[in-house]
């Protein structure tokens, strides 16, 4: 016996998906459903100042912004999370003891959550790749929240790319540091490998170029290869050669290892303190 597709669960839904929050990241999780061939009839975004993108959806089928949603099967909660306060007793109106209440907030636990709009809680942590397909995203869902509401949150993640499911609610501030912020990182790396490039004597349009393909097919390298990454790194790595020097530099005390621990630990405290 097969096992149902993405879209078969989610066409299994009663109600409607409703978005709050339409920025990038809502934004990305909408194409997302819509590439999966979601029932547009079925999704209602909550978005005060939506872009010019998801108010043409009303013409596909998307509820933008009703007056009304008496029909909520899932609330996928993608505001700020210094907005959840604010816009929080709104989105309680539209849950009940058991609707599926989908989280991508930063920083803000399943308790409060659970206080502020009811129903079954799934908190998830998706990154910005997400826009692509590409995104990876972690997930955890309070106790109480059964399995096929779990294999709900699981399709409407999956839309956006690779989802990972852990158990222990704690670890989501270092999943935070490490995959949500992570692509910043990347983006950083390609900003100041440039700017290195500039001052070895490249072209600035040429050492940009440079170093966003560079960074973009090692990427996908290790998105394709099996080998794990020191494996990957080693390969380029002729003794005494250039890379071997680049890298004595950047895997020194004050490399790679030391910023980065520091940069994912800062990152780390900054979702806890969201939780106040």
């Amino acid at each position: 016996m097969s096992m149902p597709s993405d879209l078969d669960v989610l066409k299994s839904l009663s109600g409607s998906i409703v978005l709050a929050g339409a920025g990038k990241m809502g934004g990305a999780m909408l194409s997302g459903w819509i590439g999966q061939g979601v029932d547009l009839s079925k999704v209602v975004v909550l978005d005060p100042a939506p872009s010019q993108e998801i108010s043409s959806l009303e013409a596909k089928g998307v509820r933008l912004n009703p007056k009304a949603v008496t029909d909520a099967a899932v609330l996928v909660v993608a505001v700020k999370p210094q907005m959840f306060i604010e816009v929080a007793p709104r989105l309680k109106t539209l849950t009940s003891s058991s609707t599926l209440v989908l989280s991508i907030m930063a920083g803000i636990p399943i308790t409060k959550i659970s206080e502020t709009c009811g129903g079954k809680i799934i908190r998830a942590m998706p990154n910005t790749p997400a826009a692509i397909g590409r995104g990876v995203t972690v997930a955890v869902a309070a106790e109480d929240v059964p399995q096929t509401q779990r294999d709900i949150a699981d399709a409407l993640l999956r839309a956006t790319g690779r989802v990972e499911w852990i158990d222990d609610e704690s670890l989501m501030d270092a999943v935070t540091a490490v995959s949500g912020s992570g692509p910043a990182y990347v983006f950083l790396l390609a900003e100041e490998l440039a700017r290195a490039g500039v001052k070895a004597g490249l072209a600035p349009d040429l050492a940009a170029r440079l170093a966003r393909e560079t960074i973009a097919g090692a990427g996908e390298l290790l998105h394709r290869s099996e080998l794990a990454s020191d494996v990957l790194r080693q390969n380029v790595t002729s003794p005494g050669g250039t890379t071997a020097a680049a890298l004595a530099v950047l895997m020194g005390d004050d490399g790679f290892k030391s910023l980065l621990e520091r940069a994912v630990t800062a990152a780390a405290k900054r979702s806890r303190e969201l939780a106040n």
